[in-house]
């Protein structure tokens, strides 16, 4: 008997497996990162805030990544689209030349994607 998946069990799937195709970095090597002084130099950071949306978007992620899929919530879900979609529209305006030690990669990191892991050796 075949199993009958509900609407909202497919956009889970799908947001799960687009989370993970985008964030390339471990729990652990996104909490080093997030404790550099590069990571906490780029971003948006609003006001009356001490840090910025990107570090805290972060921190978030690493929890996501922890979390088993059952334990997953519809905040965990939001938070897992908005990633999605800031990474996305962040490597659509990848600037030329090396991009190691750039703003732009640094704000990708802090969101969990490292651009250079994408590049062949």
């Amino acid at each position: 008997m075949a199993v009958e998946h509900s609407k909202e069990q497919e956009e889970q799937a799908a947001t799960i497996k687009a989370f993970e195709d985008v964030v390339n970095m471990s729990p652990s090597a996104l909490e080093r990162w997030l404790q550099t002084q590069q990571s906490r130099q780029v971003g948006l950071t609003h006001e009356g805030e001490h840090e910025a949306v990107g570090h805290q978007s972060g921190r978030r992620i690493v929890e996501l990544l922890r979390k088993k899929h059952a334990q997953l919530d519809a905040e965990d879900y939001r938070q897992m689209r908005k990633v999605v979609g800031y990474v996305h529209r962040h490597l659509a305006q990848r600037p030329s030349g090396d991009v190691r030690d750039t703003r732009w990669r640094w704000s990708l990191m802090n969101w969990g994607h490292d651009p250079l892991r994408d590049e062949p050796d």
